[in-house]
């Protein structure tokens, strides 16, 4: 009742390999790389005044975006905290109406 059911042996022949034929290099040759064309493109070359008005607006746009993420934040908290007194006051209120 316990003991293992196994299933029957595979008796699929063993797939044969095809004899390996003789190495010919010329069938080998590989294909042509195309060569891209010649970029007519300007050059973009850095100064050191170029360079120093990047790192200048850069250090500028991260202080603009933390001194806005930091209103968001403190916006958030007064809002809580007014939330929270008003939530204070209401409580008492109900509370005092319920005694009298």
């Amino acid at each position: 009742m316990f003991t293992p059911k196994y299933p029957p042996q595979d008796t699929a022949p063993f797939p044969t390999t095809p004899a390996p034929t003789a190495y010919n290099p010329a069938a080998y040759v590989p294909a042509p790389v195309p060569v891209a064309p010649a970029s007519n493109r300007p050059t973009v070359q850095l100064t050191p005044g170029t360079a120093l008005a990047l790192v200048g607006g850069g250090t500028a746009v991260v202080l603009v975006v933390g001194a806005v993420l930091v209103s968001l934040l403190l916006a958030v908290a007064i809002t809580a905290a007014s939330v929270a007194v008003c939530a204070v006051v209401i409580r008492s209120i109900l509370l005092k109406g319920n005694k009298a």
